[in-house]
Parts: C-alpha cells; sequence; structure tokens
C-alpha cells in the first residue's frame, strides 16, 4: 500500500495545483515534494543488469570477430594461403582493423578470457584460442623469412621483439590462455617474449625498465603493465620464485621514482637527467598502473614478501582515484585537471580494477560498488551500435606540458578502448553476481546482504 502512495502522491500533488483554466501554480516546496523530481542525468544512472551488461561487451565481440581476421595472404594477389609451408616473402597477415599481436591486443585477449569466465559464453574463448593456434602455427614459417631479412611487420613484434610494447601483454595473455586450459603451441612463442623482457630491454643501473625516449634514461609508467603481469604471470605458469621476486622489486623501483604521496597519483615520467621531476598524472598510464598492480596481486601467493606493501599501494591508488570521478562517470585525460576531456580507456580500465577488488575483497563494497557501477555506466555509453567503441585517446608519447595531453586526439579505432571495456564489463557481471547493489532513496547503495524489499529502506538492520 505505501508503494502505491508513493507512486500516486507526485500525481496527485500536480492535480491539486492546476487553476480552473488549467494553468499551473508555481511549483514550491510546500505543494511538491521536490526530493521525488527526476534528476536529468547526462549518463545512465542505477544498478545496471548483469544482461544488459552482457550485451554491451557482446557487441564488442561480435564486431572484433570481424575486424581481426586470422588468415595469411599473399601481398600481391591477394590470395588467401591456406598452405602455411608455401609462405613465402609476399606473405604477410591480412590487415583487419586491428593488429594482432600488438600490447592493445595482449589486453584484448586477456579480457576475453575474463568474459569467457564470468559469461561461460565460449565466443570469448573462442576468439583467444583462434588467434593464438593461428599465430603459434605460422610463426615457424616467418621465422624461417626473418632469417633472410624477410618478415611481416605483425609477425616481427611475434618473432623479434624491439620494445616492451610488442612483449610483455601478449606474453601475459598467452600465460593466461594456457593456463586456461587453450591448447596452442605457445611455449616457444612466450619464451622469446620473456627472454627479451628479462634479459634484453634496457634498464637503469638499478634494474628498474627504461627507454632511451625522449630524453635519455627516461622511465615510462607504462612500462609497469608492459612487463610486470607477464613476469608475474611467468611466475604462476613456472613455478619458478624468481620471477615473482622480479615483478615485486619493479613495481616497488617504479614506486620510489613515479609515485607521488600527497596525490595518491602516479606521474607519467621519469627522466634521469632532469634537476625537477614534472608530474603529469595521464589517465591512462594510471591504469597501466593499477592493471599492473591488480594483475600481480592476482598471482602472488597470500603471504609472500612484499604483497602486503603492493596491496597498501593499490588501495591507495584507488583512494586518490575515486575522489577524480566525474559526474558523468568517467576520469580525465589529465586526472586532476577537470578542463581535459573525458576518457574511454583509463575509465574503463578503472572501472576493471575498482570491481575487481571489491569482489576479490581488498576494497570496501559500500565505499567503491558505487564507483564501479557509474564507472560502467559511463563505459557503456561509448559502446556504438556497431560494437565500436568511442571516446578513446589515440597511442600517447610523453610530454613535459599540459597541452600534449589535452590535445591528444581520440578515435573509435584507437586499439587501447577494446580490451579494457571488455574486462569492465566482464567483472562488473561478477561484480552484480557476488554482491548487494540496491537502489535506495535514489542513490546506488551496496548492501552487505540482500535487502528484500522495494520501498525506501530507513533502517538497516
Amino acid at each position: 500500500m505505501l508503494k502505491k502512495l508513493i507512486l500516486i502522491l507526485p500525481v496527485l500533488i500536480w492535480a491539486s495545483c492546476q487553476t480552473k483554466e488549467g494553468s499551473k501554480t508555481q511549483v514550491n516546496d510546500s505543494n511538491t515534494p521536490l526530493h521525488l523530481m527526476k534528476p536529468d542525468y547526462k549518463t545512465p544512472y542505477g544498478v545496471a543488469k548483469a544482461e544488459d551488461v552482457k550485451a554491451t561487451i557482446d557487441r564488442v565481440l561480435v564486431f572484433l570477430e570481424k575486424a581481426t581476421p586470422t588468415k595469411v595472404i599473399n601481398k600481391e594477389t591477394k590470395a588467401e594461403v591456406t598452405d602455411f609451408g608455401k609462405i613465402d616473402k609476399n606473405s604477410l597477415l591480412e590487415r583487419g582493423q586491428f593488429r594482432l599481436a600488438s600490447y592493445e591486443w595482449g589486453v584484448t585477449y586477456a579480457a576475453m578470457l575474463l568474459a569467457a569466465e564470468t559469461t561461460a559464453d565460449v565466443r570469448y574463448w573462442k576468439y583467444v584460442s583462434d588467434r593464438f593456434i593461428f599465430l603459434s602455427k605460422v610463426a615457424p614459417y616467418f621465422r624461417n623469412l626473418q632469417k633472410e631479412g624477410i618478415v611481416d611487420p605483425q609477425m616481427r613484434q611475434v618473432l623479434h621483439p624491439e620494445a616492451l610494447d610488442d612483449a610483455g601483454a601478449v606474453c601475459s595473455a598467452m600465460i593466461k590462455a594456457q593456463l586456461s586450459g587453450i591448447k596452442f603451441e605457445g611455449s616457444p612463442l612466450i619464451d622469446n617474449y620473456m627472454d627479451y623482457i628479462m634479459n634484453k630491454e634496457y634498464r637503469l643501473a638499478d634494474g628498474i625498465f627504461a627507454r632511451m625516449r625522449p630524453q635519455k634514461n627516461t622511465v615510462w609508467l607504462d612500462d609497469m603493465f608492459m612487463a610486470i603481469p607477464a613476469i608475474g604471470n611467468m611466475g604462476k605458469l613456472s613455478g619458478n620464485m624468481k620471477y615473482y621476486d622480479e615483478a615485486v622489486k619493479q613495481i616497488l623501483l617504479f614506486k620510489q621514482r613515479m609515485w607521488l604521496p600527497e596525490k595518491k597519483l602516479f606521474r607519467h615520467g621519469w627522466v634521469e637527467g632532469m634537476n625537477e621531476h614534472p608530474a603529469f598524472h595521464w589517465g591512462r598510464a594510471n591504469g597501466w598502473a593499477i592493471l599492473t598492480m591488480t594483475e600481480v596481486l592476482d598471482v602472488l601467493p597470500e603471504n609472500y614478501k612484499g604483497r602486503d606493501e603492493i596491496l597498501k599501494l593499490y588501495q591507495e591508488h584507488v583512494q586518490g582515484l575515486a575522489p577524480l570521478q566525474s559526474g558523468e562517470g568517467f576520469w580525465h585525460q589529465l586526472l586532476d585537471k577537470n578542463d581535459s576531456y573525458l576518457e574511454t580507456s583509463a575509465t574503463a580500465i578503472y572501472t576493471y580494477c575498482i570491481a575487481h577488488g571489491v569482489n576479490k575483497g581488498w576494497l570496501d563494497a559500500l565505499v567503491y560498488g558505487p564507483v564501479a557501477m557509474l564507472g560502467w555506466h559511463a563505459v557503456s555509453t561509448q559502446v556504438n551500435e556497431a560494437g565500436e567503441v568511442d571516446g578513446t585517446c589515440v597511442g600517447t608519447g610523453m610530454g613535459f606540458d599540459p597541452a600534449f595531453y589535452y590535445y591528444r586526439p581520440v578515435h573509435k579505432y584507437a586499439a587501447h578502448g577494446y580490451g579494457p571495456v571488455i574486462l569492465a564489463g566482464g567483472e562488473m557481471i561478477r561484480l552484480l553476481k557476488t554482491t548487494h547493489p540496491k537502489m535506495n532513496d535514489s542513490a546506488v547503495q551496496f548492501y552487505p546482504e540482500e535487502q528484500n524489499t522495494d520501498e525506501p529502506i530507513f533502517w538497516v538492520k
């Protein structure tokens, strides 16, 4: 009965505010329950439904199935090469909208594996299986061409990585695929990637990964993700503790140079030769950092030395990020600059990492569940009907002035957005299945137990 009264009350009050001529009296606090007025949200608000989340990431999957073909073709005739023994200097991977072996696609493969787990939809698993089987089958034939100095550029990343971007993310995804039971000849590829990461990538004197651009001896926050999760996952795959030790060491080395405790954010870059170190808190780079910690926390044994320090850093990073979420649910391109644009890939990464933290018990659901929910609603608005992801910043180097970051273009074919969107959706489905979100007094609330009522909750037992 109370529910019916609440529903009809605004109508009765509206009717009482009409004159005989049909004109309205002025709405005010005395004649209208203003708290029942509907907010004019720019992005959806409320408790998402698992089936709607899946429908969103399903659109992305369908698009990517077509956008990333698994074919070798003759670059002159465009004919498909089905007999891989006939791969020659004119052979290359058919070009789709995205590359099969880029770091962005390493994220996407890992995301597909997560979605397969949380949705039980075999199509996500098959997407990864088809492409890793394909890459592992053609790799030996392209390797033979490499000896002659001829190789398709996409396969060069697999066979002869020249940067952490070429190696870490795909290596990590291949390890996850093997651990999930996908059968493919991945060991030679994984070992090749890991040899580059552990033995060939440039480092500073204390062992931290570094680059020689844009300045000599530059540390990039991005390189946390481009190397460390693969190292941690290799520890899980091999059982060799040296990989866990290296993963912990690297995170703590990055913390020394890149972490600003007063803001609880990471700077994007650190240059050894600078007397002062500018701090530009680029959204996606901070995303790579928190995604790295999330990945390593997942694989480190519970009481492993250094794990507690990484967990504390992860939790402090979330504490720094959450207050910077915009009212639309997105985070900004430069996190602490509200006049910089709202960006999709970083928002999706944070949504995933926060939802995952709640699901794992690393974060309080009451505090951070609503943050993840709002983040997902924002992300969902950027997936169009074709399954393309809008609003993603394109590949970005390093700058030391704000304009560089403010004016980076966004594009629907910026590959960085796709994996994070599927990660976020897959983890949100788990969150919706394992926690107890509820709308109460027009706000999203997370409760320790299921609230079996649709009435306003004025007393929580």
